[in-house]
């Protein structure tokens, strides 16, 4: 199985910057995807970026832009760096891994993320 540590999140003013932090359990090489959802009050979880093992990303239309998606095999970490953040990102955020030949569903426990105006 994996296990995934997200760390990184916290208060940050309009505008400002946070990098955050997924640590897996596994050579991520081994996983076929990673990627970072959020969750507001009240609302869906949404995808806002994912990137393959083979290195391929994929963006939110509302972070193109702004926030970017990272890999590092050698220390099995995924990176969300968010730049020029807005109220409207305040959410929680979750690290999301599809592992496997049956590509099985792994998920952190979160981050919070809150940006103030």
């Amino acid at each position: 199985q994996v296990q995934l540590v997200e760390s990184g999140g916290g208060l940050v003013q309009a505008g400002g910057s946070l990098r955050l932090s997924c640590l897996a359990s596994t050579n991520i090489f081994s996983i076929n995807v990673m990627g970072w959802y959020r969750q507001a009050p009240g609302e869906q979880r949404e995808l806002v970026a994912a990137i393959t093992s083979g290195g391929t990303t994929n963006y939110a239309d509302s972070v193109k832009g702004r926030f970017t998606i990272s890999r590092d095999n050698a220390k099995n970490t995924v990176y969300l760096q968010m730049n020029s953040l807005k109220p409207e990102d305040t959410a929680v955020y979750y690290c999301n891994a599809k592992w496997g030949l049956r590509f099985m569903d792994y998920w952190g426990k979160g981050t919070l993320v809150t940006v103030s105006s």
